[in-house]
């Protein structure tokens, strides 16, 4: 994706088409990213590139040992 709307539309559109399809699993999973991804962007309103999971991850997340910054 290019910007974190592309990236929120995508999901919505595969949400759907998983909802048709019942796969419950990937809706749930597409759900749970998407509702990451929202958060992200109120996070974040000037930024419109598409997060990767870990940057998602470590917004929601900054406590985590994998989003922890060392400084030298």
């Amino acid at each position: 994706m290019k910007t974190i709307d592309d990236h929120i539309q995508k999901d919505r559109v595969d949400i759907e088409a998983a909802k048709a399809e019942g796969n419950l699993g990937k809706v749930r999973h597409l759900e749970e990213e998407l509702k990451g991804l929202e958060e992200y962007k109120t996070h974040h309103p000037e930024d419109s590139h598409d997060p990767s999971p870990l940057e998602v991850y470590c917004d929601l997340n900054p406590e985590a040992p994998e989003c922890r910054v060392y400084d030298d």
